[in-house]
């Protein structure tokens, strides 16, 4: 391996090319010692590119030398002949015959061809390469063509790969990219759709040195459950200055050993930092952090910005808005997509809404936590979207549980049933996920059926808001309920399934 002295045995078919996985595994992958092996990768390429390149500068000196030479020769030999012939004519066809033939020779040598003209007038020395005409192929190293004419030739990649849990790839140049050793700059795009929502996302995933550019803001973070807790640590390890706070003051420790502060209060993480985040897991959660004893708003002081990243619904975000303002503070909502998984590989998708200029500040913030995050507007936005969003794969797990359950009872291998939906337009890592923990009965918690079903609750209650029908919604939400009743609300979502089977 790069940068680390070491080695291991790695299956074949977890090999992959270098330039087509490289910026999915650097955001992955946002570890120190990973981005210095792949520093170390880049480093390998330079000094190879350039020692193929002076040796097929010096080769093709040493051929031109040669066709020179020869075509010099020729040149030779082809005057000689001329002069020759120029001789027999004068002797056979008299004095004024010989004068033409003189002057036909003599005009021959006065007028080149255009292609020759070009050639003398160049100022480039024959043979060499203009200046700007840089050979952009990468050699392969000898350690990558023996394996790659190995076992590897005779194996096609799949179009589309993604393993979450790859850590080690192997330098191999197998598909080439048309331009190397770009310089990778950290750069947003802003896209301003005509609802008026804005979409930041890394550009290029990672800066040349595979690391963020932290804020030097002081970060504080109030709540480290399952998603605070992948959230924290990808701050942390992108240089991020964070103070925690913790209901259970115990899921502290780690993250101190990490480099983390320890605030005692929500309020005392307030006033000791720029701009704090929140997580937590409901309205009533999220409004006791806030106007609770100790809580958010007694930290408030004009210019303290206060970024609530629960899932609520929109009239408690904007009370919690509302208050923060009122005592000079910035407001943003920032509910965000994903998993346990997700959040520890800071893949999160963040859906934000309120205070522009907070949101542009916290932009390091969420390229640390997350592959993309959306601006939405007016407070209130955010919240409705995320409900909507999580309506919609409640819904699609509980119909999920309810295909696997009817396939088993009508006598049809569930197997069979996951892998044609994997075949099909359906196909996702979600459908897969899940389907593999209800097969396998392992319901370890990665979204919690509990919060699950309080977002269908919420996202009904919006529905009836507007008086808008959510008569699918509301028919998974009767079925968590069961799961519920059966003891299932601190198991993954996916336990739903259990609703149909007792």
């Amino acid at each position: 391996f790069f940068f680390v002295v070491s080695s291991a045995w790695i299956k074949v078919e977890q090999l992959k090319p270098y330039h087509p996985h490289k910026e999915e595994m650097i955001k992955i992958n946002k570890g120190k010692r990973f981005q210095q092996a792949v520093d170390a990768v880049e480093e390998f390429l330079r000094k190879t590119k350039g020692k193929d390149q002076a040796s097929s500068h010096n080769s093709n000196e040493e051929k031109n030398r040669r066709n020179s030479s020869e075509e010099r020769g020729k040149q030779s030999a082809g005057e000689e002949k001329r002069k020759a012939s120029l001789s027999e004519g004068k002797l056979k066809k008299g004095t004024g015959e010989g004068k033409k033939r003189v002057s036909s020779v003599s005009s021959e040598r006065g007028s080149k061809s255009p292609l020759k003209r070009a050639q003398d007038q160049s100022p480039r020395k024959r043979g060499r390469p203009p200046k700007d005409e840089k050979d952009l192929t990468i050699p392969e190293s000898s350690t990558v063509k023996r394996v790659m004419t190995g076992t590897v030739a005779g194996f096609k990649w799949p179009p589309s790969v993604s393993d979450p849990h790859f850590h080690h790839f192997l330098l191999s140049q197998t598909e080439k990219p048309a331009v190397c050793y770009q310089a990778i700059t950290k750069k947003l795009k802003v896209c301003e759709e005509e609802t008026g929502s804005t979409s930041i996302q890394a550009a290029d995933s990672t800066a040349v040195n595979g690391s963020i550019t932290p804020t030097d803001k002081k970060i504080g973070f109030l709540g480290l459950g399952l998603m605070g807790s992948g959230i924290v640590s990808n701050l942390l390890k992108m240089g991020h200055t964070v103070t925690v706070w913790n209901r259970t003051a115990e899921k502290c420790d780690l993250f101190i050993q990490e480099g983390a502060r320890l605030g005692r209060t929500p309020a005392e993480v307030v006033s000791t930092c720029d701009i704090t985040f929140a997580c937590v897991s409901d309205p009533k959660a999220a409004k006791d952090l806030v106007l609770g004893p100790s809580g958010v708003l007694q930290g408030i002081r004009p210019g303290k910005c206060y970024v609530d990243m629960s899932t609520v619904d929109a009239d408690t975000v904007t009370e919690l808005a509302q208050v923060i303002v009122s005592r000079g503070g910035r407001f943003l909502e920032a509910p965000v997509s994903g998993n346990q998984q997700l959040s520890n590989d800071g893949m999160l998708v963040i859906l934000a809404a309120g205070d522009r200029g907070l949101y542009e500040d916290c932009s390091s913030c969420f390229q640390a936590m997350g592959k993309t995050s959306f601006f939405l507007g007016e407070v209130g936005n955010a919240a409705k979207m995320m409900l909507i969003v999580n309506m919609v794969q409640g819904s699609f797990m509980a119909t999920i549980a309810e295909g696997l359950t009817l396939a088993q009872v009508t006598g049809q291998s569930q197997q069979t049933l996951l892998d044609i939906l994997n075949q099909g337009q359906l196909a996702s890592i979600f459908l897969d996920q899940k389907c593999q923990n209800i097969l396998q009965g392992n319901f370890k918690p990665d979204f919690y059926l509990k919060y699950i079903q309080k977002d269908l609750r919420l996202a009904i209650a919006l529905g009836d808001s507007v008086n808008h029908p959510t008569p699918m919604a509301a028919a998974a939400n009767e079925v968590y309920k069961r799961a519920k009743a059966l003891d299932q609300s601190d198991n993954d979502m996916s336990a739903v399934y259990r609703a149909y089977i007792h």
